[in-house]
């Protein structure tokens, strides 16, 4: 029983103390719960086409022994949960850092991180072609950071992706559960045909690079949906009291 919940349970520890945080009323992330349900389900849509595409060929498989059984569209729920809860994680941490600190600084090093993140990613993509995950990772985070910073001229790309280091402390713990750290066998399983190999400890590196982009994305239609609600929220409006007659 309890090994079938394994992947449930990485979900629901990964999430429970930032969901219960965002109702701390110095935080209050709660009052942001539509705006992100929106953004995540933005990015979820097109992760989760390439999860259950990448399923049907091979490139990974999920060792439904960890899991519940309840399958849709090809994956366990506990995947289809992933693309929810682990972001809503990460933009709580994003927000609380933004909240209470001065991450300016960050913003100075928005041009070398989308240099080497290109270099990088072409570097990649050229010479691991035939590696399917690695490849389309490779590509997708390179249309990413290039579109949030010459198209979008997002001037957070800096503080988002200092977060992201901070968050790595819990992808390790997350990832490495899913690949196979303190198990018999992973959750996760991947084909080595399809990526380059190298692993920091269980996790496929192609692993951090795409969830460091879905991270970018997600925060980006998060701050552009909490700016607009800003902008399209109503002035109060108060009318003055009527003077009692003597």
């Amino acid at each position: 029983m309890l090994q079938s919940s394994t992947y449930l349970f990485v979900n629901f520890f990964a999430v429970i103390i930032c969901f219960i945080a965002s109702f701390d009323k110095r935080i209050q992330f709660n009052k942001h719960f539509g705006t992100f349900l929106i953004s995540a389900t933005l990015v979820a849509i097109p992760f989760i086409a390439w999860d259950i595409w990448f399923t049907k060929l091979g490139v990974w498989w999920f060792n439904t022994d960890y899991t519940t059984g309840v399958i849709v569209a090809g994956l366990p729920i506990e995947e289809w949960m992933f693309f929810f809860f682990i972001p809503f994680a990460c933009v709580f941490t994003y927000f609380c850092f933004d909240k209470f600190f001065d991450l300016r600084w960050a913003r100075a090093f928005n041009n070398v991180i989308v240099f080497v993140t290109t270099i990088i990613c072409v570097v990649a993509a050229l010479h691991y072609y035939d590696k399917i995950y690695t490849f389309l990772t490779a590509l997708i985070t390179l249309a990413t950071i290039l579109t949030l910073h010459f198209i979008l001229k997002k001037e957070w790309i800096g503080q988002a992706s200092f977060v992201f280091m901070i968050l790595m402390v819990g992808f390790f713990q997350v990832n490495g559960v899913l690949t196979g750290t303190g198990l018999e066998s992973p959750i996760v399983n991947y084909n080595p045909n399809h990526f380059v190999g190298v692993r920091m400890l269980t996790i496929p590196i192609e692993d951090a690079v795409y969830g460091y982009t879905q991270f970018m994305l997600v925060i980006s239609c998060f701050t552009y949906f909490k700016d607009r609600k800003k902008t399209l929220a109503f002035p109060k409006i108060y009318f003055p009291k009527s003077k009692s007659k003597a």
